[in-house]
């Protein structure tokens, strides 16, 4: 009898764990995503915004204007220029009111800025995310002169005040394209941060057992760092990346404010915030679009960043 039951029991306590282990790692991480409240409206407002944003042409074109059309009659000559109607002309004709003096309609030129700021802050995350894990990966891995020489360099970039570097190399290269210079320098900048997380983590996987396995059984090092420490580090990579994001939107809209980001007449957010500057006692509808868009996404992209990081890396969470 005891033969009979104790394997009966084993199973039963052993259910919940096989159907979580058939379900596989990433759809665990999704459901404790979907679980909660913050991290749910991070990733529904981090969706709709990119599908805005990649949408942008139709969508303007369903509102019926381009974001560089004028239109004379959304604007009373008679006040400088301000927008007819209530909320900065807020109406049936245009949805989010226009622009001063220009009467550009804001509709269009929001989702043409949220385009150009978002192309901005997944490129420069991008360039960030791949020098600073190859970068990490190398010092952690191979230690000794690798790992002196590229901690040397992290520690150099980081004692860079950046921000007034971005700004002297933005004010000089002025024939280029904006939108690569700006992904460029704020990759330049922004690398060591991840760098170094990826190296602890390196650093903490590379004595232990499989690693020190594939290495007796002669894999290369190439091998051993695509195929064993790549994927164990790549949950706190996946969670620093979404944490970077906000940061880099948020990079880009400071130096479009300051006039050395992308330039006229293409739009995006920190552009048009400084431009609704002078208009903000007179329109305040013009400062607030663009505005409201920008805290959203910062915002949505943080809350999704928070939540990934507690669920992929809640050590580093809680460090």
């Amino acid at each position: 009898m005891s033969t009979t039951t104790e394997p009966a029991a084993v199973d039963t306590t052993a259910a919940g764990p096989a159907k979580a282990a058939g379900r596989g790692p990433w759809r665990l991480v999704w459901d404790q995503l979907w679980a909660k409240g913050s991290a749910r409206f991070g990733l529904i407002t981090v969706a709709v915004l990119v599908l805005a944003a990649a949408l942008a042409g139709p969508l303007s074109a369903l509102g019926g204007w381009s974001p560089e059309e004028f239109d004379k009659r959304a604007i009373d000559p008679y006040l400088g220029g301000l927008p007819r109607g209530d909320f900065g002309g807020i109406g049936a004709r245009h949805w989010l009111g226009v622009e001063p003096i220009t009467g550009r309609d804001l509709f269009a030129r929001v989702l043409h800025g949220g385009q150009v700021s978002l192309l901005i802050a997944f490129a420069a995350t991008a360039v960030v995310v791949v020098v600073g894990t190859l970068a990490g990966i190398a010092a952690g891995y191979f230690g000794g002169r690798v790992d002196a020489v590229l901690s040397r360099l992290m520690d150099l970039t980081m004692s860079f005040p950046s921000l007034i570097f971005m700004i002297a190399m933005m004010s000089v290269a002025k024939d280029v394209n904006r939108i690569l210079l700006m992904t460029s320098v704020i990759g330049l900048f922004g690398w060591p941060g991840i760098a170094r997380v990826v190296r602890g983590q390196t650093l903490s996987l590379k004595h232990r057992e499989y690693v020190e396995a594939a290495k007796v059984g002669g894999a290369q090092s190439w091998r051993i760092l695509t195929r064993e420490i790549l994927p164990n580090v790549s949950g706190p990579i996946i969670a620093y990346t979404t944490l970077l994001v906000p940061g880099m939107i948020a990079t880009e809209a400071a130096l479009s404010y300051l006039g050395v980001g992308v330039r006229p007449p293409t739009a995006s957010w920190g552009q048009m915030i400084a431009e609704s500057i002078v208009h903000y006692e007179v329109d305040p509808t013009y400062f607030l679009i663009p505005t409201v868009f920008l805290f959203i996404a910062v915002l949505a992209f943080t809350l999704l960043g928070d939540a990934l990081r507690d669920i992929l890396d809640p050590r580093g969470g809680r460090s």
